[in-house]
């Protein structure tokens, strides 16, 4: 299955796009869940603002879709500044990056998602900017080369990863703000949903907005995407309202269970039970057996298996806990008890 014909993808796909940008809280109040990191930045935001000066670089990381790209809109907003985005992967070479920070005013805010993807020609552009507010060009080459240093607006970077690991030390150093975003409550979800709701015009019950956060995964962008979807199926099958028996039809055929987990998760958790035993296997080996990319199961599928302990990360390979077991319905006695036999007969 591609990733993006997942409807439970935590990935931004083609049909975010419509209402999104209207379901976006504006100001750092509005903001539902990401208590800490919320909090933080409200401290933060109101020093740099009481100062007069820019507020420190801010490197967001976590999961997809958890509201990094949400949050950078609020600090430009609350800073009184014009919001830049880019990627890493955009900016190609040193001169993009430098056309873009000439481009910036004081207090503006550069959001570079996937930061983790940058080149090092274009990351060493990065550190006098950070640092020194100063932008280094060299002109000419060899013996005739000469660097001129211009001075830079006084902006504020944002950094969006979601493998952190992957920064450089000195380009993650240069980050004054680290912010960790986590997975949401389903209450916070449920809260997320019903505000949804009302922007788009939908009568929904709560207990059927806690149902659809229940069933999603910790992300309010697959929350505010199975709200459209059920609300779809609510004007078709119902009668405009989403309803608790509603909500639950529409997301069996959808293909969400209970968990937030859709035919692919299931797919993972019945390869590492049935077919290699509980585990240990290894996560290359996982991959190819199931048919997907080694780095879409460990940046979009295992983290929120890990999250929800249906599986344990160890020194040999991904292992099956009790909850996987108990998920899929499977005896765990029965599953040594064959495993037990195959080493037998392997012996033999």
């Amino acid at each position: 299955m591609n990733e993006e014909d997942r409807i439970v993808t935590p990935l931004n796909i083609v049909g975010d796009t419509e209402n999104e940008y209207s379901l976006r809280p504006k100001r750092i109040n509005e903001y539902i869940g990401q208590k800490k990191v919320k909090e933080k930045l409200k401290i933060f935001i109101e020093a740099a603002k009481k100062r007069k000066e820019a507020l420190d670089h801010v490197l967001l990381y976590g999961p997809p879709g958890l509201g990094k790209t949400t949050l950078a809109n609020i600090i430009a907003t609350e800073m009184g500044g014009n919001l830049k985005v880019t990627s890493g992967p955009a900016i190609e070479r040193a001169g993009d990056l430098a056309a873009i920070l000439t481009s910036l005013n004081d207090y503006d805010v550069l959001f570079i998602d996937e930061i983790h993807r940058l080149s090092r020609n274009v990351e060493e552009i990065l550190y006098p900017a950070m640092e020194d507010y100063a932008l280094d060009i060299v002109i000419g080459k060899g013996a005739a080369a000469k660097s001129i240093r211009l001075d830079l607006p006084k902006f504020t970077l944002i950094g969006a990863t979601t493998r952190v690991g992957l920064l450089t030390s000195p380009l993650r150093d240069r980050f004054g703000v680290m912010c960790p975003m986590e997975f949401y409550e389903n209450d916070e979800l449920k809260e997320i949903i019903v505000r949804s709701a009302q922007i788009l015009g939908v009568k929904i019950e709560e207990n059927a907005a806690l149902e659809i956060g229940s069933r999603s995964r910790g992300t309010p962008r697959i929350a505010n995407r199975l709200l459209k979807r059920v609300r779809d199926y609510s004007d078709v099958k119902g009668n405009g309202l989403v309803d608790l028996e509603v909500t639950k039809a529409a997301l069996e055929l959808l293909d969400v269970d209970e968990e937030g987990f859709d035919s692919i998760d299931n797919k993972i958790l019945t390869a590492i039970i049935d077919n290699f035993k509980g585990g240990p296997v290894g996560l290359e080996t996982l991959a190819y057996f199931i048919g997907e990319e080694l780095d879409t199961i460990q940046d979009v599928y295992e983290p929120y298996l890990l999250q929800k302990g249906f599986i344990i990360r160890t020194p040999r390979g991904r292992v099956a806990s009790d909850s996987a077991y108990k998920h899929l319905n499977r005896s765990k006695k029965c599953a040594k008890t064959v495993q037990q036999q195959s080493i037998f007969k392997d012996r033999t």
